[in-house]
């Protein structure tokens, strides 16, 4: 039995720049964390059983892999040529569709288990550039690059994306009391809703092509979106958080601009009350918006904040930075018959 820990990400800057349709033309660029939330995989090989087995929310027993309805699985699986005997099961500290990355993380705790279930180890490079590779070229889906890279490496870390698509992956080294500081003033709800990141990405994909009605704005916007995020960078290292949290104000004003369907009024107007009446910076929806966690920069008034979130139903996560990337955390011999 083979179990790995893949930890979740949260985006700190850049967010959106990581989409082929962006960085094709004007290189992506991404600064974000790795917290201490998990997806487990874990990889069996059954005594008797000859057949793939699957458990997720839904679990799936078939003859081979190529019957998988679970997309990620099935083609992680026929990437390493495996097409039977294992059973694989999946559980998450997070819950899905909520913006912290849980299908990238699932498919990069899954390659790691693959690899080591071969006695083919790699570089993390390489895992997430074969998670790249399922979602991006071979399932087509309308996601970047960064859930991949942050899923196998985590940190503190900086993503520089070329226009060819070679991501330079760069570690943010700050002090123990400057990541405490920070950690401290991000705090994180749960806004008790999910969403599809899909369909807000693949319409700001479209905001890229060319003919699109929208296109000045949209690409105009992920412009901004990628200065604030080396503004944000800047700030970070030089410890002015405080600026930090005014940068992901703006950075969240540029962003509600590419869809509509990114916030809501709801969220708009929680927003606009906090940072009248708790003291708080800025914010945002982690991840493609819609919903899921929202991160607000309080530096004061934490404890008034955190009541008032409680009381309008919106609990408050707590995480810290999780500085190693996918890895094997057991690796257990099974004997097989036959």
């Amino acid at each position: 039995m083979i179990a790995t820990k893949t930890p979740f990400r949260i985006t700190l800057g850049g967010g959106g720049t990581d989409l082929p349709s962006f960085y094709k033309k004007h290189g992506g660029f991404i600064l974000a964390m790795g917290i201490d939330k998990y997806m487990y995989v874990m990889l069996n090989r059954p005594i008797v059983e000859k057949r793939i087995i699957l458990h997720y929310t839904k679990s799936e027993s078939v003859e081979h892999a190529s019957q998988l309805k679970h997309e990620l699985a099935r083609e992680a699986l026929k990437l390493h040529e495996i097409d039977s005997g294992l059973e694989i099961s999946s559980l998450a500290d997070i819950p899905a569709s909520t913006g912290l990355g849980s299908s990238s993380c699932y498919l990069v705790g899954l390659l790691t288990a693959l690899h080591a279930y071969k006695k083919n180890y790699t570089s993390l490079n390489q895992i997430a550039e074969e998670a790249c590779q399922i979602e991006l070229e071979i399932l087509s889906k309308g996601i970047g690059k960064q859930d991949q890279y942050m899923a196998a490496f985590g940190g503190m870390t900086i993503l520089e994306i070329a226009k060819d698509g070679q991501v330079q992956v760069r570690p943010l080294h700050l002090t123990s009391w400057s990541i405490a500081e920070l950690v401290s003033n991000c705090h994180v709800y749960y806004l008790q809703k999910k969403r599809d990141a899909m369909e807000m990405l693949q319409e700001q994909n479209e905001g890229m092509i060319k003919d699109s009605p929208r296109h000045v704005q949209v690409e105009e916007n992920l412009l901004r979106i990628k200065e604030l995020g080396i503004q944000i960078l800047k700030a970070i290292e030089n410890g002015d958080f405080d600026r930090f949290g005014y940068l992901m104000d703006s950075h969240w004003q540029s962003k509600k601009l590419l869809s509509n369907k990114i916030s809501s009024d709801e969220v708009d107007q929680l927003y606009e009350t906090v940072k009248k009446e708790y003291g708080v910076l800025g914010g945002k929806i982690i991840g493609a918006g819609g919903g899921g966690f929202l991160m607000l920069y309080a530096p004061d008034k934490k404890k008034d904040l955190t009541r008032y979130m409680q009381k309008k139903g919106y609990f408050r996560l707590p995480y810290s930075i999780e500085f190693e990337g996918s890895k094997v955390v057991a690796n257990l011999k099974t004997d097989s018959i036959g």
